[in-house]
Formats: structure tokens, sequence, C-alpha cells
């Protein structure tokens, strides 16, 4: 069977720890799915545990990103490598809950180009997690919502549904950190796309390490924050853009290491 969802997560040596987050997504995931962990180099740690799920469920498989090091560019290239009409972006570190996977893509298949998993609506919540990346994401994604009307209040977060198609479309251009979510978001809105967004209940990574430098990313979530007021674009508008940053000369990659 054809699968309905692509579900990808982004890795960078997670280990062990990833398999607890997969077992989990393959027992609440009820749609047919394949799971596409996306990684950047091949002697990445996460991968022969990935390998020894994948022989159990053929759901699952490993994907080399070759776009360039870094969060943004494993999404870009996992999600380009979806078959299914729907991507839903997690992370590996247990953080989202896969119990949600299927209701957001349901959103997507009722029209939506953007389906948000929202931890600043009524019902949402986020636990743990570095008080100023709090404070900052809630502000943007509320202020977004109030005088942008994206359609969500939790622009920022990674866990969304997005319409491939869409997104093949319109083009992602983001290279850095994980501020794909936002961006995609935002050429939604300026395009008068519908977004739609569920609430979340969003879990600090329990195991391993976290590589987000709000710092060094929040230029770019900047970026895409100030972008969301524009003026209508249409999609021709967009994809030449994004055409535009394409050919452009390539910024420096990004690097987890």
């Amino acid at each position: 069977m054809s699968p309905r969802v692509t579900v990808v997560i982004p890795v960078y040596n997670e280990g062990e720890g990833v398999v607890r987050h997969l077992e989990r997504i393959l027992r609440d995931v009820l749609l047919p799915a394949e799971v596409l962990v996306v990684h950047d180099m091949p002697e990445d740690t996460t991968v022969p545990f990935v390998h020894e799920v994948a022989r159990h469920d053929p759901r699952v498989r490993t994907v080399l990103n070759t776009y360039g090091r870094g969060p943004a560019n494993a999404i870009r290239f996992g999600i380009n490598a979806a078959t299914a009409p729907v991507a839903v972006v997690t992370m590996a570190d247990g953080c989202d809950d896969p119990q949600q996977i299927d209701e957001l893509a349901r959103l997507v298949d009722r029209g939506v180009v953007v389906a948000a998993a929202s931890r600043y609506m009524p019902g949402g919540q986020q636990v743990g997690g570095p008080r100023f990346k709090r404070l900052a994401s809630r502000w943007a994604g509320r202020t977004l919502h109030a005088f942008a009307r994206v359609g969500t209040r939790d622009a920022t977060n990674s866990f969304k549904a997005y319409d491939t198609a869409f997104v093949r479309e319109v083009g992602i251009e983001s290279r850095t950190g994980f501020e794909i979510g936002i961006e995609l978001t935002a050429k939604a809105a300026r395009t008068g796309r519908m977004v739609a967004e569920i609430p979340t209940i969003w879990l600090d990574r329990q195991l391993g390490e976290s590589h987000f430098d709000v710092g060094r990313f929040l230029p770019s979530y900047l970026k895409w924050y100030f972008f969301a007021f524009g003026r209508r674009l249409t999609t021709e508008e967009l994809a030449a853009r994004w055409e535009s940053a394409r050919t452009a000369t390539p910024a420096k990659e990004d690097s987890r290491a």
C-alpha cells in the first residue's frame, strides 16, 4: 500500500536513544506510512540502531542527506525524498507526541498546507527547555498569530505536517537550524493558503544533548518572522524567489558538530 504520510526524522549521533522514539512512532501511527531517518554521514551513531529496527519493520529506512550538514538540510532532503502526499517532521529526541502524527496528516488531507502541533494554544503545553527559548518562541508565535494571521500560535515548532506538493512548489530556502517550520508557515500565510493547529504537549528531551543554539539561529528566525508580515504573494512569485535563492552563491552550510 502506498504511504499516506512520510515521517521525516533528522538525526545527529542519537545512538540507541532513537530506538524508543521509533518504536512509539511505529506503534502509534495507524495511517499507511514510511519513516525516513535522515542522517548527514554514514558513520552517524544512529544508523546501526535504525537498521536493526528496520529489519523488523519495513516502514523504516535510513536516508543519507546529500544537501549539506545540519538539520535544515536534513529536513529539506527528507521532504524531497518523501513518496507520500503529506510529510510530518518530528525530532528524534522524543519531545513530540507520535500519537498526533495521524491527526496532523489528516488535516493536510482536508486541504491545509501546514498543520502545526501547537504548544501555545488552549490545551497545549511546553514542559522544560531553556527559559529564554520558551519565552522567545511563545512571543513570536502569539504575535504572528495575532498580527500576521498565520493560522497558528506556534509557528516556530518543528513538529508540523506539510502538503508535499505545496513545499515543492514554494521551495525551502532555510539552510541552518530548525527555522523551516516558521518559513513554510510564513509562506503559507503570504500566499493565502490554509494553516491549522492542534494542541500538543512538548516534553524536553530526556536523553542526549540538544544541539540547538538560540544565539546562532536567531537571525534566521527573525528573517522569516518579519517575512510573514508582507503583502500577499502568488505561488509563482514565491517560486521565483526560491529559484533565485537556490541559484545564488550558497551560504556556508550549518554544522552541528
